[in-house]
């Protein structure tokens, strides 16, 4: 008689995605294999700061390589402490209320573990940076993506109320954002904070473009505004400001309530944070002059717009971003049924790489539209802007 075999236990997780790679790294890859120009990667290549650098190197010949306090060096907490209270106003003690973070992306996960529960949801702003979507998918938490609206991806406050319900556990804000550029406002800011308190609600907030804003936008912390330091999680870090990507430095600061539990999870899963590398970022807080903070803002201007005006003669409309250093064009005019295939098409033709903008979006949205990163080198940003004007 014929026997039925149970089902293998050789199987992926309930959690493991069904495609694992993101579209950004797709492209990389793509472009890489054919010698482009990557405009689809944050990879913001340009020049490290010589302090960062120097102290960096000095860290390792020092003999500074092995494992730190698991929230980091002294120096470096210190150093955030001063900064947050230097640019913000904002008081955090570097013993209780600081954690260096494995970049970014890393603290977000550990406060995400720290503070939010197996199916409970978070409202997110779309277009959304893919990886809080997953993040929060990864630890079976529920991502409800909330609209901006078009076409200056402004706040739609109803639609934020209507988005919450008894499950909601946090709000998470990506200001200046990735992919759209978007700088809230302070009375969307406001708006959002009447929120959270009146539904006690959590908010985390990436601010890790924080100084890249142009023309008249301001960057205002979350955490600033009144009642919301205590619920409120600051994420930032070092990868763009200093351009040191590859180093994955980021931290956190947070009320002393919750940074034992977001440390302990930061720890479990990645130990510390660089111990060598977090000397260079240090050098960098305490060296670097206010000019250079203005410099960076006014170098990324003008590349912005380089890539605008290169974007307006391929008859890929943009939108002007107002922070951080992504572009979103529309690729209405390109072949292809969706952006995916309209972004290898427009490297095929040009061998300049992009991002398909659905992405960014939910399922039926973003599909003619296309992200392309600025924060390139000079020659190389030039030499794309060229390409995409013959196109």
């Amino acid at each position: 008689m014929p026997t039925t075999s149970a089902p293998s236990r050789l199987a992926l997780s309930q959690l493991a995605p069904g495609v694992f790679q993101s579209e950004i790294r797709a492209m990389s890859v793509a472009c890489d294999a054919i010698g482009g120009i990557n405009l689809a990667q944050g990879v913001c290549d340009t020049p490290v700061p010589a302090p960062v650098e120097a102290e960096a190197i000095a860290a390792i010949h020092a003999g500074y390589n092995i494992y730190t306090r698991l929230d980091g060096i002294d120096r470096l907490r210190n150093a955030i402490s001063a900064k947050q209270q230097r640019d913000y106003a904002l008081t955090y003690d570097p013993e209780t209320e600081v954690l260096v973070s494995s970049g970014a992306t890393g603290g977000f996960h550990a406060a995400v573990m720290a503070l939010i529960n197996p199916g409970d949801e978070v409202l997110l702003f779309e277009p959304f940076y893919g990886y809080h979507v997953s993040t929060l998918k990864s630890l079976r938490i529920n991502p409800v993506l909330v609209p901006l609206a078009d076409p200056d991806f402004a706040l739609d406050t109803d639609a934020l109320k209507a988005a919450i319900t008894p499950r909601t556990r946090a709000i998470v804000i990506n200001t200046p954002a990735n992919p759209s550029g978007k700088v809230f406002t302070q009375a969307e800011l406001e708006s959002i904070a009447a929120l959270a308190i009146e539904h006690d609600l959590f908010v985390l907030t990436d601010e890790i473009y924080e100084y890249f804003v142009y023309d008249a936008a301001r960057h205002i912390s979350p955490a600033t505004l009144p009642g919301m330091r205590e619920r409120t999680i600051v994420l930032s870090g070092f990868s763009k400001t200093f351009s040191v990507t590859g180093w994955r430095l980021g931290y956190v600061t947070a009320d002393v309530k919750w940074m034992p539990a977001i440390s302990y999870f930061h720890d479990l899963t990645y130990v510390c944070a660089p111990s060598a590398l977090q000397h260079g970022a240090a050098a960098g807080l305490e060296q670097l002059p206010p000019s250079f903070y203005i410099e960076l803002a006014a170098a990324h201007q003008d590349k912005r717009a380089r890539i605008l005006a290169a974007l307006h003669a391929a008859g890929l409309e943009p939108t002007t971003p107002a922070g951080a250093y992504y572009v979103l064009a529309d690729a209405t005019r390109l072949p292809g049924k969706n952006a995916a295939e309209k972004a290898r098409k427009l490297l095929a033709a040009t061998g300049v790489a992009s991002v398909a903008g659905s992405a960014f979006f939910r399922p039926g949205r973003g599909d003619n539209l296309l992200r392309f990163c600025f924060a390139k080198q000079d020659h190389d940003l030039n030499e794309a802007c060229e390409r995409l004007r013959k196109l």
